[in-house]
């Protein structure tokens, strides 16, 4: 057996300092073990900065939520005069249809963010999800579809687009256009557009979801969903893919930088991911009267959204089958339960009829296709690479 000590003949050799050791002085398992050490240290001493920004700020973030966590502060430290809180909010309409919703027994409220330039995708979703004819006459109930949306952000060829979006509404009827520049940082401007046009002018609809425009909404799976909710007359009802305990970011790179001076403490209170979610007419309500007395400056509007909620005393609740920023996976028992994937803008055609298509009750259904599809969504939500989409235990429900 070789050892790890030195040979005597070469003991003179070994008598350097320790720090100067020869690694033929080594065995070949502390060798081993030596140069595995050097290499984790040289990954960690690499790629600290990002594990200080994702690691440690979570730590801090969930330590935060857990031990402060009713976030009464922020009832103080956001609140503004009613006057401030209008200069956010009050916007003057370009394109409105107060009527909308009139005349209607309203389930559901469909407003989605849309940029100016994006007619293709908001021609797809008329088509597909968002057909109020289709609601109607198969599922038998009255949705309305709007486009909330802002002013193209560049001066050149703005004026070609503010012609091509009348002459789109006036074939179409459903955008709703505010006096803000469209940016990513006015996307708070524009929910507060979502929350005040519902209440002055949707408020008996029972439901109301806000989503982004590529993102996929399997309108019959939610409409069912909802009409079982509705039923249970349930309240302060807040749904969608839920982050807790989120960190700010502090990174000056990233598209979601919020600086201290713009949200000071380590945790946000939980939310649902902006690309997709759904509430009751009730706190519809809610978010409109907090939106009134809150300073609307911090441009990430689902965090804002939360901030809202949680001055007024509303929780969001989990469902497994609203995505995040993930794209679901294409098949037939996935299909069954989706509500929402983020993420789609080409193939919104294709997957509107792959997801209603009646094969997928007949693969789904008994108990040899229940079985089956848990298999098929174990192996594909339960997977290390499967983020951000539909968490694991989706598989079994």
């Amino acid at each position: 057996m070789r050892t790890a000590w030195c040979d005597p003949l070469e003991v003179g050799r070994c008598q350097l300092p320790q720090m100067y050791m020869n690694l033929r002085c080594i065995g070949r398992r502390q060798r081993r073990q030596l140069m595995t050490t050097c290499f984790i240290l040289s990954v960690v001493m690499l790629s600290w900065e990002q594990l200080d920004n994702n690691v440690v700020s979570h730590m801090k973030s969930y330590s935060y939520r857990y031990l402060v966590n009713s976030y009464r502060f922020l009832n103080t430290s956001f609140a503004v005069s009613r006057e401030d809180a209008e200069r956010f909010g009050a916007r003057r309409y370009l394109i409105n249809h107060k009527r909308k919703c009139a005349d209607a027994d309203v389930l559901l409220l469909l407003l989605v963010k849309s940029s100016p330039e994006n007619t293709e995708r908001r021609a797809a979703i008329r088509s597909t999800w968002g057909n109020e004819s289709y609601a109607l006459r198969e599922l038998g109930v009255h949705i309305r579809l709007l486009f909330v949306l802002g002013v193209p952000p560049q001066e050149s060829g703005r004026s070609r687009v503010e012609q091509a979006l009348v002459q789109e509404d006036r074939r179409h009827r459903d955008l709703i256009q505010q006096d803000f520049l469209d940016t990513f940082h006015n996307l708070t401007v524009k929910l507060l557009a979502q929350f005040r046009w519902a209440h002055a002018y949707c408020a008996h609809a029972r439901f109301l979801m806000s989503t982004d425009d590529d993102v996929f909404v399997h309108v019959p799976n939610l409409v069912r969903y909802l009409q079982e909710t509705d039923r249970r007359g349930l309240r302060d009802f807040w749904i969608g893919h839920v982050h807790r305990g989120a960190p700010p970011i502090r990174r000056r790179d990233s598209k979601y930088y919020v600086p201290h001076e713009m949200y000071q403490w380590s945790s946000y209170p939980d939310y649902t991911a902006g690309a997709g979610y759904v509430v009751s007419g009730d706190v519809v309500s809610k978010i409109y009267q907090a939106s009134l007395s809150l300073n609307a400056t911090l441009y990430i509007d689902d965090v804002f959204m939360g901030i809202c909620a949680n001055v007024m005393g509303v929780s969001p609740q989990e469902h497994v089958y609203f995505s995040g920023e993930g794209k679901a996976p294409y098949h037939l028992c996935v299909y069954d339960k989706m509500i929402t994937s983020h993420g789609h803008v080409k193939d919104i055609h294709y997957l509107w009829k792959e997801a209603t298509s009646p094969r997928v009750r007949q693969a789904t259904s008994g108990l040899l296709g229940k079985l089956y599809c848990t298999m098929v969504k174990i192996k594909l939500f339960c997977q290390p690479y499967a983020f951000n989409t539909y968490p694991c235990r989706a598989a079994f429900l």
